[in-house]
């Protein structure tokens, strides 16, 4: 079984996989990777399963130790890895030698790259899911919902993979200001027509009030016009409009419910482009259908056999 030594770290730092499914109805959130494209493509990248574990990384900040030879692929930002001071760039596997030091420093593109290892690392299932949720205090390597900490030793029992890079064309693009797809929602009529109109034709910026339960978007004030909502369960994606009129995007370790009124939801690969934006950054929404979100998620998942 082969290990990596934690040398520094971040409470952004986590373990997550797939995340938790099935569980809501008892107040637990989904938890799982922000960017689950990047996850898969890392795990693709060794043969792995798309939701096999991977760590994380938001930022930077993060040191490892090889304690043995091994093989490992990373997949998402560029958050200046190196390995002994030599640059690494992601959408490949690598070999890393018994001693040698990867770290991530900070980011030249995008928010969040994922490390994934043979077979995905080895972390307490808590509700069939590995998926660190600080809040709730579940998953991580103690299954106590802690970020990776200096000292903490990760396994992996897999075996190396012929090293592989991702086509060029396949890499998800990080270009600024991107379009975001959104899956309109139930009360997009209670909105005043000039908030829908404002909504689908404004730049909107990424405030720093953001975390893995949300992103608040900064922009024309939106009117919400209908009746009091009773609180209702909230899909991963969903767009909030709060009583100023600014929407936020709720993220994978969201609250289970709200009631909030909502614009609609975006769709999981706009979520994965989202999760890879930088607060100060511009997105632009755009309306979509829920059948046209299938067809591109199923053409998506299509490259994973």
């Amino acid at each position: 079984m082969s290990r990596l030594l934690i040398q520094a770290s971040t409470p952004l730092c986590l373990l997550q996989d797939a995340g938790r499914f099935g569980v809501r109805h008892l107040g637990v959130t989904q938890g799982g990777a922000a960017d689950w494209l990047s996850m898969a493509w890392a795990n693709w990248l060794l043969g792995n399963s798309p939701d096999a574990a991977v760590i994380e990384i938001t930022l930077g900040g993060l040191t490892l130790v090889a304690q043995a030879d091994c093989t490992l692929a990373l997949a998402g930002a560029d958050l200046s890895a190196a390995v002994d001071g030599q640059a690494l760039k992601p959408w490949r596997s690598f070999d890393l030698k018994k001693g040698q030091t990867l770290t991530f420093t900070q980011p030249l593109i995008g928010a969040r790259a994922y490390l994934a290892a043979p077979a995905g690392f080895n972390a307490p299932q808590v509700l069939g899911s590995c998926a660190t949720v600080v809040r709730e205090q579940l998953g991580g390597p103690d299954g106590f919902g802690r970020g990776l900490a200096a000292g903490d030793e990760l396994t992996y029992g897999g075996h190396a993979q012929p090293l592989r890079e991702l086509a060029r064309e396949l890499q998800p693009g990080f270009s600024p200001n991107p379009e975001l797809d959104v899956v309109l929602g139930a009360q997009i009529g209670a909105f005043s027509g000039q908030s829908t109109f404002d909504a689908f034709n404004s730049l909107w910026t990424l405030d720093t009030r953001a975390d893995r339960m949300g992103i608040r978007l900064l922009g024309p004030a939106l009117v919400y016009q209908g009746a009091p909502m009773i609180s209702e369960g909230i899909p991963l994606g969903a767009i909030q409009v709060p009583p100023d009129g600014q929407p936020i995007v709720l993220l994978n370790d969201r609250q289970t419910i709200g009631g909030y009124p909502r614009l609609g939801a975006l769709t999981p690969l706009s979520l994965a482009r989202l999760a890879q934006c930088l607060p100060g950054e511009g997105v632009h929404m755009r309306p979509t259908t829920q059948e046209a979100a299938q067809r591109q998620m199923v053409g998506f998942m299509q490259r994973f056999g």
